[in-house]
């Protein structure tokens, strides 16, 4: 079928006026549209193009549109009385409630109103598009039109195509998004699509780990600032957009993926989430806060004065033995350069996917005088370190004060495969290359999605371009190995590439 999705006379229904439908409007006026508008609330449609007028007159006041363009798209929207003023449009965006049988039963009424040109999509962010489409008569026009809110400043839109979409509706919701100066992607149809199916590696593993004890909440967050480049840690984000909305998230899309282990959700946010403990809307979560909503957090306490006499770092991991002699090095370090510790040294080792005790007993080195550094991300920020359960606290202490001499602070968290950066980049990276996969969506696409949707430094694919392919990989195996845990199993996706040398970004035939 042919559609003009660059028709100068395009007209879009948005059906729901909340926070995302109004967004929707405001950056589809702006960018040039028509806009029927509709809430199934008395008043509630016109409160919402008030709200969309004076969003457009603040940014005239801010010079980013003339105050003539502003009041040209105000002039754009018109109120629908009924849905039977949706007729005329060529695109109709729902954004109510997310329940599928009152999405289903809107686009059943709404399909033998409109003609059969126009396009039907949901702005759903949980439930599936096939099983929206699966009882409506025309089901190859419908697909997902995924925006994030606030939507007027997140450039993304994701475009879901289902089960039975054709592909002229994808390929012109693609154009219409950019008309709404949006940035859009493919993919097809599978639980949380692109964003938020990511976006469970950064959150549930976070969980996981400190579930287990292996850190602090505040130490997981300052580790994924300063380490991992991320601009709030895991902990901050479930704080900032709810457990009320990220654990029923995590389930939802944990069933939807037949108990996929990868997705496995986390006692630490079932419990907080059944008490209402749900983050900065209850004023408290995983912080406590302040009457001005600051989380309460205590200073780090100053390291340990203590400094070792020597130094021996292992060179089972050639690469981080490396930069750890050239750190301990510029510090200034008594280093060690034999074939075996001697009989006082500290000894460090420098694991990938591992934990200091698999080192410490694979390597047979003492155990109560080995500290292991995470030297897979830059040591410029933060460093973080963790010794066996039978590490001396004088070596420990001796370890953390030498790491911290140049200023540095120095995270200490218990033994764990993968320490903390390296077990939430890896668990990020695998399932992003496990809908590489599944073949829905391109990698190019999932690290657009990830780092404009949710802020990532970078997306799955550029971290392991950044840390190496293999060395992700071996963060996986590793895990799996000690762990025993489905969800640490490397995506086949990641096995061939890592195991080949090539880049994840190398495709297949």
């Amino acid at each position: 079928m042919s559609f003009d999705a660059n028709r100068p006379d395009l007209t879009v229904g948005v059906i729901g006026t909340g926070a995302m439908g109004r967004g929707i409007v405001q950056v589809a006026v702006a960018g040039g549209i028509n806009v029927v508008m509709s809430d199934s609330r008395p008043g509630a449609a016109q409160e919402a193009r008030d709200f969309v007028a004076k969003m457009l007159a603040r940014a005239a006041e801010k010079g980013s549109m003339t105050q003539e363009d502003a009041a040209v798209a105000v002039a754009r929207i018109k109120l629908a009385a009924s849905l039977e003023d949706m007729k005329p449009c060529h695109l109709v965006i729902e954004a109510i409630v997310e329940n599928l049988d009152a999405k289903r039963r809107l686009f059943a009424e709404l399909e033998t109103i409109v003609s059969p040109e126009c396009i039907l999509v949901s702005n759903t962010s949980s439930l599936s598009v096939t099983s929206i489409a699966a009882q409506i008569k025309t089901p190859q026009r419908f697909a997902g039109f995924h925006f994030f809110n606030p939507v007027p400043l997140m450039k993304l839109v994701e475009v879901i195509n289902g089960l039975l979409t054709e592909e002229w509706v994808v390929d012109a919701l693609m154009v219409i998004g950019k008309r709404m100066t949006r940035e859009p992607v493919r993919c097809t149809d599978a639980p949380g699509f692109l964003v938020n199916q990511v976006g469970r590696g950064f959150t549930l593993e976070a969980s996981h780990l400190s579930y287990e004890g292996v850190a602090s909440f505040v130490d997981v967050d300052r580790v994924m600032r300063d380490v991992g480049g991320f601009r709030m840690g895991p902990f901050e984000l479930m704080e900032l957009t709810g457990l009320d909305v990220t654990h029923p998230a995590s389930e939802l899309i944990y069933n939807q993926f037949f108990q996929e282990p990868r997705f496995r959700p986390n006692l630490i946010m079932k419990s907080r989430y059944e008490a209402g403990v749900l983050g900065r809307k209850t004023k408290k979560g995983f912080y406590e806060y302040d009457a001005e909503m600051k989380p309460i957090v205590a200073p780090e306490a100053a390291p340990p004065a203590a400094y070792p006499g020597h130094v021996w770092i292992s060179t089972a991991e050639p690469a981080g033995h490396k930069v750890l002699t050239e750190l301990l090095g510029k510090i200034g370090a008594k280093l060690e350069t034999g074939p075996r510790p001697s009989a006082n040294a500290l000894i460090l080792v420098t694991p990938i996917g591992e934990d200091a005790t698999t080192c410490a007993v694979e390597q047979q080195l003492d155990p109560k005088r080995t500290v292991a550094v995470d030297t897979m991300f830059p040591m410029v920020k933060r460093r973080t370190m963790m010794g066996t359960p039978l590490t001396d606290h004088v070596y420990r202490n001796a370890a953390h004060g030498l790491l911290a001499s140049d200023g540095v602070p120095v995270t200490v968290c218990r033994d764990s495969p993968g320490f903390i950066a390296q077990r939430i980049v890896a668990m990020i990276v695998n399932i992003g290359c496990s809908i590489a996969q599944s073949r829905a969506a391109q990698p190019a696409d999932v690290d657009k999605a990830v780092t404009l949707g949710l802020n990532y430094p970078n997306g799955p694919f550029r971290f392991a371009e950044v840390l190496g392919v293999e060395r992700v990989y071996r963060v996986l195996t590793n895990m799996y190995r000690i762990y025993g845990d489905p969800r640490y199993r490397p995506s086949i996706w990641l096995t061939r590439r890592a195991k080949l040398g090539v880049s994840l970004l190398t495709p297949e035939p």
